[in-house]
Parts: structure tokens; sequence; C-alpha cells
């Protein structure tokens, strides 16, 4: 995963869980917290769809083009296109 930005939070979690980690932690060579980030990658990439809080964007703007689901990909590229063209 790329390097980006962390936000320090402080979390609670059970002594065995803590003990599991760090024995997992020393013998990857990796920190704790990169163990933690990774189960909650894992947990967040096996969300069910319904559940994904990603979905909760959708529907929040208008474009107004009444085909840009089935369309979006000829109008990404005429907007490309045009960028080029005022570059050149």
């Amino acid at each position: 995963m790329a390097a980006t930005k962390k936000k320090s939070i402080q979390i609670y979690l059970r002594q065995d869980q803590v003990e599991a980690l760090r024995m997992v932690s020393e013998r990857r060579g990796e920190s704790f917290a990169a163990l933690v980030r990774e189960g909650v990658d894992l947990f967040l990439d096996n969300l069910p769809s319904d559940e994904d809080p990603l979905l909760d964007i959708v529907g929040l703007y208008d474009s107004g083009i009444g085909d840009l689901a089935e369309k979006h990909d000829d109008y990404l590229t005429r907007m490309t296109q045009e960028e080029g063209d005022r570059e050149a």
C-alpha cells in the first residue's frame, strides 16, 4: 500500500489480541501499528457491498447529463481531447 498520511487514534484491545499481535509483529519484523492497519484493510475489503461506506456518496451530485452512467467513457474521452486541444 502506498504511503499515506496517517491519523493517530486510541483503541482498546483484549490482552490476548495484544499478545498475539506482538508475536506476529516480532516474527514478521513489522510494526504493531502496521498489523492493525492491515487488519482494518482486510475488514474493509471484505465488507458486503450494502455496508460499503463509499456507497453513501452515490447520488450526492447531479451532473444534469441523463446518460452519464452509460456513456461515461465517451464523455471522458471527449473531455480529455478538448483539454489537449486547449493546451496545444
